[in-house]
Formats: C-alpha cells, sequence, structure tokens
C-alpha cells in the first residue's frame, strides 16, 4: 500500500511534469490555434493519471537504481 507522502508527491509531481510535458507537445503539434486550450486540456486529462500511477509504481525502482549508481559513481 502507498503511503501518504508518497501518494502527495505523485500528485504534485503528476500534475506538473504531465501539464509541462503535455503542453509542450500539444503546442509543437497544433501550434496556438483557436482551439489550442482544449485540444491540449483533453490530452492532459489522459495524462495526468497516467503520470500519477507511473511515478506510484516506478518511484521505488528510480530511487534504488539512483542510489546504485551514486554508490558506484563514489568508488
Amino acid at each position: 500500500m502507498t503511503n501518504i507522502p508518497n501518494l502527495i508527491f505523485a500528485v504534485i509531481m503528476g500534475g506538473l511534469m504531465s501539464l509541462s510535458i503535455t503542453l509542450a507537445t500539444t503546442l509543437m503539434r497544433v501550434g496556438f490555434e483557436q482551439h489550442f486550450l482544449w485540444a491540449w486540456f483533453e490530452v492532459w486529462s489522459v495524462a495526468y493519471p497516467v503520470a500519477i500511477i507511473c511515478i506510484l509504481i516506478y518511484r521505488p525502482f528510480a530511487s534504488n537504481l539512483t542510489i546504485t549508481l551514486v554508490n558506484k559513481l563514489r568508488q
């Protein structure tokens, strides 16, 4: 079970990352057209929950890999 701090982190980080990435990719794909914000919101509304789930799944792996790599670099 995920603890509350990890869940809060995933919600905040997932929101920030999905917002940034979908904003940039939607802008590159459709440009500043009349319906840009709606197109971006449609993409972001899918990406945000996916980002939260991915962070909850991948965070332990990424943390362990980071520790391993930092320890190897220190040797």
